[in-house]
């Protein structure tokens, strides 16, 4: 059978799965905080007919050998943590990070996630809360929402509620907002919902303030906007039909070399 049909197939098989990633990137372009992703693949195992350098005469050897590839196959999925450009919301509870870290986000049932989607709200009991009620951790409560006239976060985490009482401006400090790093982001595993969650290949979360060692700063009313480049996920798109094309080009030939030599005569 010739090789080429399986080698074929397999790099139709491999851009389906390419075309599967950049459909999910161009989905998610207008998603807060979404972090693109990009397939890479490698070659499949090589067949030897000869091995480079095995001796061709008593004198001389081989310089380049025959090895034939059989192929591609996904190698991994890699999520590209550049920054994405920032969204005026003029929202108070819209929260963008300007560089590296995560927001931590309390799971139901007393797990943790991570997220840099910023757009924050607050629930029934006065959390901030991401929009499918999961709290911000550490938690941040206001009381007396009567009160209430404003909250004001600083670049540098500090959350202060402005508030009227007794015809008199006062300023509450509230706890921090803290940031997270981790060794190696591309390890953390997404869960969907804007979250990720750490895994041993991210290695342990990394807290600190805001603004300091690299953790990136706040931005008040502001959204992270995706870091997908239409142009860019249109030209993979391409890159990707012709190649499946191309691909499929030589199962078409290999199949007409089959049928040539099943029709020679003897």
């Amino acid at each position: 059978m010739i090789r080429a049909l399986w080698t074929s197939a397999s790099g139709m098989q491999a851009q389906q799965t390419n075309l599967d990633v950049i459909s999910h990137n161009i989905a998610n372009v207008n998603t807060v905080g979404f972090k693109r992703s990009r397939a890479n693949f490698e070659d499949l195992i090589y067949q030897n007919l000869k091995d480079p350098g095995v001796m061709s005469s008593n004198e001389t050897r081989v310089p380049s050998g025959i090895q034939i590839g059989l192929g591609v196959k996904l190698s991994d999925v890699t999520k590209i943590f550049t920054q994405g450009s920032l969204m005026k919301t003029d929202k108070q509870l819209d929260i963008a990070i300007q560089g590296e870290g995560f927001f931590k986000i309390e799971l139901p049932g007393g797990g943790e996630a991570y997220t840099r989607a910023g757009n924050f709200q607050i629930d029934n009991e006065g959390y901030v809360v991401t929009p499918n009620g999961y709290r911000l951790s550490p938690n941040i409560q206001i009381t007396a929402p009567e009160t209430l006239i404003s909250l004001d976060i600083s670049p540098n985490g500090k959350v202060y509620a402005v508030r009227n009482e007794g015809g008199q401006e006062t300023v509450e400090e509230l706890t921090d907002i803290k940031l997270y790093k981790f060794i190696n982001p591309t390890g953390l595993k997404a869960i969907g919902e804007n979250l990720f969650v750490r895994t041993e290949a991210s290695g342990e979360a990394i807290e600190g303030d805001p603004n300091t060692d690299g953790f990136g700063k706040l931005a008040q009313g502001f959204l992270e906007a995706s870091n997908v480049n239409i142009v860019e996920e249109m030209v993979n798109l391409i890159v990707a039909q012709r190649a499946y094309e191309i691909n499929s080009k030589g199962i078409i030939t290999a199949d007409e070399m089959l049928r040539t030599v099943a029709t020679l005569k003897g």
